[in-house]
């Protein structure tokens, strides 16, 4: 084991000054926090008090005064196979020691059917990290029954046991990414992964209890707990005391816990675990933490994280020490089987759930069984808990969202919600927007949907820097270079340049807007290109919880709507009467979508209208599609072009930078999926337009960033149609009223970025597109004397930027945008989706329906 780093003992006066804070409610530090951990004796006693206040606030406000929990489990150790060596670990073995490298699905229904007639609601998935990644024989076996990967498997197990047994899945399969995450939601109501501890060098220096093991390193584990939250992933999470750490770096960890929980609310347990030493393990001589340690660590863990926070201990690694537990604050028994043993700790039996609820009750409190997803969550339902899941958890729960003990544990489908995709709500928004408008300024659950607002707004500051000093030379280099060799302002080495001129004000913004305009016309011509389509969002009902969306809402917000396919294909059929030949479909990431309805929605256009071409759904619709149903990306978008997608649009980009993303959104894909998704879909002949949001909270040097990303993908898949630059509309984005964001970009911003783009992109994207929507009629005339050729389309209904506070109507006439781009000077001309061709006037299908719903 690592050496404990020496550490001085506090004095008896910082431990009494730090009591007193905790004592009276003060907001402690790490170090206040660190002292708190040595507390002994008299000092232990007081701050098991004040823990045990903050503890019991917190029962008495989730309406449970007095009740402590459990879950009646059974442990599945799908295998015990790991990539990861950890020193102190029994559970991870190797090859020949095990009958085969993973139980077989029928060795996993066995185990739960046990559970199940036991009366247990929670099947515990425990297993190594990535075996295959080590273990040539874990690759074999999963090749042999064609799984691609030990996640699969899980995945395709956690079905079985909800289909078969009815047992909730809780799955522990270690570091998940955003993507893996994503993909497992729809199977679990809950997952989890000790955080363990901070402290990097028990993980990176020889002789410490995670070396050598690549799933261990902290950046890497936060990074789950992270993402957890951003998928809204109901997440247990922990440390592991007494493994080498000092006393700052177990208070490090607890606060890296609070930070992830603060963010997105999705932590719904934090487990104190105390190390106990196993023989055949390196660590088997080190001594086991002290149990007035565990209980000093319990209390601190409580005062940090709060009231509402449930903690728990491992009741079977707590000797008779129940009592102490409790007065350390802990509200939680954690997972107790009636069935099947702790195959971490084999060595140390569950108590029996009788023993454990007489114990409690000698302590003053009254056991109860819970879910292995919290009551709060369950309350809660979306966007915590899948669609697909709902069925199974509701009829285990009772009122309060604890174990109906009194339920009958049986299986039952694990399947789309019954009753097909209605039209639904204020279906006629696209219309009323513009008389009307939204009812509220913000959605219902304004206050938690999006994380903690001040969390994010420290997260922030930390990462603002100042705007570079614009020298007259640099301003002189890029206008140099932006005429003799415009594309490579993107190289790093010009940075200082390609800054200057996305700053330029003045004469110098003036003439840069005058080269791009002299090479648009190089590139493209004088007439200025739209295409005449319509906008359909089918459902404005999402979750995600993006703090820029206004259009975002809960499903009974008064504003919140769904389309039924009926009435997205007589939308289609309505726009191809008025000329369109494009009609451009998104919507929300609406918990209630079958997974069928993406294809069937380009099925139900193109049997309305045969030769519309379906220019739809965003990257991030797609990942979430895709993972829904359990398939890849590829095999998703497959699916599509062959229903008749003819492109995607490449919104969702945002800024691609996840420094500014994960400010701008709490769930949305990470910058690499956006591409891989992008990149897929150019693989596969499907073209995108690309897009940047700009304005709230990001920098000019995000600007150039982005750009310099799309150009490197766009060398890579070279499917980008154009560059679409979108204005921040700020009036009822959350993270504006919030407080986080700047009102938009300026016309100086505008301008600037539209002509760098041209200029920057020149070679890789010909078209730049201004969104007159956004920029309204005479600042869009403007940019088109700047650099850019396109218009978009005349759209007909327009319901995001609208909902955002966008004043500049949702519609445009061909005539009217013609007169945008007379008012520059320059020439019209109708185009289709993709640049290509000369667009005609398209007929809908013999019997094509009538009108569904009131249209605008």
């Amino acid at each position: 084991m690592a050496d404990l780093l020496p550490e001085t003992a506090p004095t008896d006066a910082s431990l009494r000054r730090a009591l007193r804070r905790a004592r009276d409610g003060a907001v402690i530090d790490v170090a206040e926090a660190a002292v708190l951990l040595a507390a002994r004796g008299e000092h232990l006693d007081e701050l098991l008090a004040v823990a045990s206040r903050v503890r019991d606030a917190g029962l008495v406000a989730e309406g449970r005064p007095g009740v402590v929990t459990y879950s009646r489990k059974v442990f599945v150790p799908l295998t015990r196979l790991c990539q990861d060596r950890c020193h102190y670990c029994t559970f991870a073995t190797v090859p020949h020691r095990l009958p085969a490298a993973f139980l077989e699905r029928d060795e996993v229904l066995e185990i739960a059917r046990a559970g199940a007639a036991a009366g247990c609601k929670e099947a515990l998935f425990t297993l190594g990290d990535r075996p295959e990644a080590r273990w040539p024989a874990a690759r074999e076996w999963l090749d042999a029954r064609g799984y691609d990967s030990t996640l699969d498997y899980v995945r395709a197990c956690a079905i079985a046991v909800l289909e078969e047994t009815g047992l909730l899945p809780h799955l522990n399969p270690g570091v998940l990414s955003w993507e893996d995450l994503t993909r497992l939601k729809p199977v679990a109501p809950s997952m989890g992964m000790m955080l363990e501890t901070t402290a990097t060098r028990l993980w990176s220096e020889p002789g410490g209890p995670h070396y050598g093991s690549p799933d261990k390193e902290p950046a890497v584990r936060l990074r789950t707990l992270t993402d957890a939250g951003r998928v809204g992933v109901p997440f247990t999470t922990g440390i592991l005391i007494g493994i080498g750490e000092n006393r700052t770096e177990r208070a490090e960890s607890v606060f890296a816990i609070r930070a992830a929980a603060r963010a997105a609310g999705h932590i719904q347990e934090v487990i104190v675990q105390n190390f106990r030493a196993k023989p055949d393990t390196a660590m088997r001589n080190d001594p086991d933490a002290d149990l007035d340690d565990l209980a000093a660590t319990i209390a601190v863990t409580r005062i940090v994280l709060g009231p509402k926070m449930r903690v728990q201990a491992p009741p079977n690694l707590v000797g008779s020490e129940f009592a102490l537990m409790l007065r350390a604050g802990i509200d939680d028994w954690g997972g107790v089987s009636p069935v099947t043993a702790d195959h971490v700790n084999p060595e140390r039996p569950w108590p029996a759930i009788d023993e454990l609820a007489t114990r409690s009750a000698a302590a003053g409190f009254t056991l109860r069984e819970r879910l292995t997803v919290y009551p709060g969550y369950v309350r809660a339902g979306s966007p915590w808990i899948d669609t697909r899941l709902h069925a199974h958890v509701a009829a285990l729960a009772d009122a309060d969202g604890l174990a109906d003990e009194s339920a009958v544990v049986e299986g039952r489908p694990w399947q789309e919600p019954d009753g097909g995709f209605a039209s639904t709500g204020r279906t006629d928004l696209h219309a009323a927007i513009d008389t009307e408008g939204r009812t509220d300024d913000r959605r219902g659950d304004f206050a938690s949907v999006y994380g903690d607002w001040d969390s994010l707004r420290e997260q922030l500051d930390a990462t603002r820097r100042s705007a570079p000093e614009r020298l007259d030379s640099d301003v002189r280099a890029g206008l140099a270079l932006a005429s003799t060799d415009p594309a490579a302002l993107l190289d790093p080495a010009h940075d200082a340049a390609a800054m200057a001129l996305i700053l330029a004000e003045g004469p110098a913004l003036e003439e840069l807007t005058r080269l791009a305009d002299d090479l648009r016309r190089d590139v493209v011509g004088d007439e200025v290109t739209y295409v005449v389509n319509r906008n359909i969002n089918f459902s404005n009902v999402c979750y995600v919880g993006c703090r820029f969306c206004a259009f975002a809402q809960r499903e009974r917000d008064a504003d919140a709507f769904r389309l039924s396919l009926d009435e997205v294909a007589a939308r289609a059929v309505e726009a191809a009467r008025d000329g369109a030949t494009e009609v451009c479909v998104q919507g929300g990431i609406d918990p209630q979508l079958p997974v069928t309805f993406y294809a069937d929605l380009v099925r139900a256009v193109k049997a309305a209208v045969p030769d519309m071409h379906v220019h739809a759904f965003s990257p991030m619709e797609i990942v979430s599609a895709a993972a829904k149903a359990g398939v890849s990306i590829e095999e998703w978008l497959t699916e599509l072009r062959d229903a008749g997608l003819g492109s995607i649009p490449g919104t969702a980009a945002e800024i691609l930078d996840d420094e500014v993303r994960w400010v701008l959104t709490k769930g949305k894909l990470p910058a690499a999926q956006w591409l891989e998704v992008v990149g897929t879909a150019h693989r596969l002949g499907i073209p995108s337009s690309s897009t940047m949001m700009y304005g709230h909270v990001d920098e000019p040097r995000h600007w150039l960033g982005h750009l310099r990303t799309l150009a490197r993908q766009q060398d890579r898949s070279g499917g980008f149609t154009e560059f679409v630059p979108l204005p921040f509309v700020h009036h009822n984005a959350p993270i504006y009223l919030a407080g986080l964001a700047r009102p938009g970009p300026t016309e100086r911003d505008n301008r600037a970025v539209h002509a760098v783009a041209r200029l920057a992109l020149h070679g890789r994207i010909d078209h730049v597109q201004c969104s007159w929507v956004k920029l309204g009629d005479d600042l869009s005339a403007d940019i088109l004397r700047g650099g850019a050729d396109d218009m978009g389309g005349t759209l007909m209904e327009e319901t995001i930027s609208r909902m955002a506070g966008s004043e500049n109507g949702s519609a445009r006439t061909v005539t009217e945008l013609a007169a945008i781009a007379h008012a520059a000077g320059r020439p019209v001309r109708q185009r289709t989706t993709t640049y290509v061709g000369s667009p005609s006037r398209l007929e809908p299908a013999a019997g094509a329906g009538p009108r569904l719903l009131p249209l605008a």
